[in-house]
């Protein structure tokens, strides 16, 4: 499993326009058998700060099976509104370490 986490510091929209937005993003992710799972999560101190988390099957799957497939296109016209208020982008191995209770 691969994590890509996606940094959006809003200058544009709102919150709730990007929460809208991946409300309706999420549709395709759901249908989209490379995807995991994912979550998007706002930041306490900084509100304009969130933080999107997708779980992938891996690297590959993600970057050739599902932007080149049918999920993608819904997807990316649901969020391409906030591409440009994107700070960071990048696929992680894990977990390194984890810790719950």
């Amino acid at each position: 499993m691969i994590v890509e986490y996606i940094r959006y510091e809003l200058t544009e929209h709102s919150g709730n326009d990007l929460i809208s937005a991946y409300q309706t993003a999420g549709e395709s992710l759901q249908a989209s058998p490379e995807c995991l799972g994912f979550d998007l999560t706002q930041c306490e101190e900084a509100p304009t700060c969130f933080i999107l988390r997708i779980r992938w099957t891996s690297t590959a799957d993600h970057l050739q099976k599902f932007r080149k497939g049918q999920h993608f296109p819904p997807f990316f016209a649901a969020i391409q509104p906030f591409v440009s208020e994107i700070i960071e982008m990048r696929h992680y191995i894990g977990p390194g370490v984890e810790w719950s209770r």
